[in-house]
């Protein structure tokens, strides 16, 4: 995106089901994690092995493959889709004789002077074949018990306990259990599991298991990774736990701490990288020069008190205009909040930052001016549009199915401009028709609209630009994997890889790339103060981007 002009152990017990069952140590004290009914170590799982047999209709369609000379079929092909048959149809049914001859026929257009084959269709008609289909397997699911969301993680009045919960999705079917290890020691429990937390080391518990099926198959296995922690704060008396895992089900975690891998700071994040509890706490009271300006202009504000008509020269609202439109502007501003809000928990974007980004970029007016091509509320470009389809497939394979060939969508990737990716990758034509139809999906301009604003359009953007930033997310991890050697939960602290991805989606990854190389060849940590003095002039603009964006007030 281009810069906007516009202003200790782990615990000691684990109960089967909801009952308490007392836990002994396996090795001493070298064990940290024990379970009742433990398995035998380095077993593994089965693995999900379901799959149900249907009839499926189509249409059968047969073809001749005929001689020119004598009109002899020689071959009968029986395929399932529109079209001629395929070569590899045709080699498979007739063989490597009949398709050398098939594959060096010439066009012609009288039979007398042609030799080799042709094809014709015989007939088509409905038929009917069993197809194998995949049953969708068990899961294990991960919650917590005795805590609260504070501030991007979660606080506890005493030690926590995590819930293992088995899902068995097939009709007739059922849990039998639980199985897994924790740093390495096997455990089985029921289908419900509650691990009493302890305090553990800064990296955390790293917990891995699966959910054993009354079908005799097994989930896949799932991966979670527990932090406990006590507050520094001699005066705080709570404990702050924080998950990592794709099976986590509850509030949600840390925005892009379970894409870096990287819990949040103990004791929570500051406030504009933290959701609040509620969609109404996202309420700001700003004037906004451009967006006071286009009230007046729309009529929405009167300031026809004012003797310049509420403008300046630029077309920006004056002092009086924009004194006579606060209470539109403000009205206006805060509209979307419930959006924001709703996208964050979808996301894990911070919804503080998200509406930052929101105010810096275009001051919540969801169109374009006439001379920036950036569109919507966070101002989208085809850079922005590659980015988003480049490192978030989910979001990829969802709008590309809304406007390209659903197949097309699942068999080949967007991929990296630079990039070949011959045969599975989308040809250029289909990239520019999404880049064009996502830039359009964000672009709220409507000359024929009340305002000249497409209202749904402007509010099916929000969650367009919540994706967005995942994708800077991703982008900004991988940068700095590749330019300062180094995964990003090894690199820098929470609060820092968010103004790094800030740096990605506002000035470009090669701006972020620059400054990670050269702090990394300097020997300098990474983190903000470091890197941004190395942003070269051409990316300065994003110190200002970073640092108004992450300021301590709204």
């Amino acid at each position: 995106m281009e810069e906007e002009i516009f202003p200790e152990d782990m615990g000691k017990h684990m109960r089967s089901g909801w009952a308490a069952v007392a836990l002994f140590l396996l090795m001493a004290l070298a064990i940290l994690f024990g379970i009742q009914g433990v398995s035998a170590a380095g077993k593994q799982p089965p693995g999900p092995d379901r799959f149900a047999v249907i009839l499926q209709n189509y249409t059968s369609f047969e073809w001749w493959l005929t001689s020119y000379g004598d009109n002899r079929v020689d071959c009968s092909i029986v395929i399932d889709h529109d079209g001629l048959p395929a070569g590899g149809e045709i080699f498979d049914t007739c063989g490597q004789d009949i398709y050398n001859q098939w594959i060096l026929t010439s066009p012609c257009t009288s039979k007398g002077e042609c030799n080799g084959f042709y094809l014709q269709l015989v007939k088509a008609e409905p038929a009917q074949r069993k197809v194998a289909v995949k049953q969708q397997s068990p899961e294990v699911w991960v919650t917590l018990e005795g805590c609260v969301p504070y501030k991007s993680t979660f606080r506890c009045d005493t030690l926590p306990t995590l819930v293992l919960t088995g899902e068995e999705p097939m009709v007739g079917e059922h849990i039998t259990g639980l199985e897994g290890n924790a740093d390495g020691n096997p455990f089985t429990c029921d289908a419900v599991c509650q691990v009493d937390l302890v305090v553990t080391s800064d990296t955390g518990l790293n917990l891995e298991f699966w959910a054993n099926s009354s079908y005799g198959d097994s989930s896949d296995i799932f991966q979670a990774r527990v932090r406990v922690a006590r507050s520094s704060d001699p005066a705080d008396q709570s404990w702050y736990v924080d998950v990592l895992s794709t099976q986590w089900r509850g509030d949600p975690l840390a925005g892009c701490s379970q894409i870096w891998n990287k819990f949040p700071s103990v004791g929570g994040e500051p406030e504009w990288l933290t959701t609040p509890q509620r969609p109404e706490d996202l309420a700001t009271s700003i004037s906004y020069e451009y967006l006071a300006a286009n009230l007046i202009k729309y009529g929405v504000a009167d300031a026809s008190s004012c003797s310049d008509g509420g403008f300046q020269a630029n077309g920006l609202a004056s002092v009086c205009g924009l004194e006579a439109a606060r209470p539109a502007v403000n009205d206006w501003q805060n509209q979307f909040d419930n959006l924001i809000f709703s996208a964050a928990q979808q996301t894990g974007v911070p919804a503080p930052l998200l509406k930052r980004i929101f105010a810096r970029e275009s001051q919540f007016w969801p169109g374009h001016a006439d001379d920036h091509p950036e569109a919507g509320f966070g101002q989208m470009t085809d850079g922005g549009a590659d980015t988003v389809f480049t490192w978030n497939p989910s979001f990829y394979e969802q709008f590309c199915s809304s406007v390209l060939d659903q197949a097309v969508c699942k068999t080949k990737i967007y991929p990296l401009p630079e990039a070949g990716w011959e045969g599975i990758g989308l040809a250029e034509a289909e990239r520019s028709v999404l880049r064009n139809a996502l830039v359009n999906s964000v672009d709220a301009i409507c000359p024929e609209c009340s305002m000249g604003i497409d209202m749904a359009k402007a509010d099916s953007s929000v969650a367009v630009f919540a994706q967005t930033m995942v994708a800077s997310c991703m982008q900004a991890g991988k940068v700095l994997d590749m330019n300062y050697h180094s995964a990003p939960n090894e690199a820098a602290t929470f609060e820092d890889l968010w103004r790094f991805t800030l740096v990605d989606y506002n000035a470009g990854p090669g701006c972020l790339g620059l400054a990670v190389d050269q702090t990394n060849t300097t020997g300098e940590p990474l983190d903000w103060e470091h890197l941004s003095s190395h942003l070269t002039p051409a990316c300065q603009g994003a110190l200002n981007y970073v640092n108004e964006i992450s300021r301590s007030s709204p």
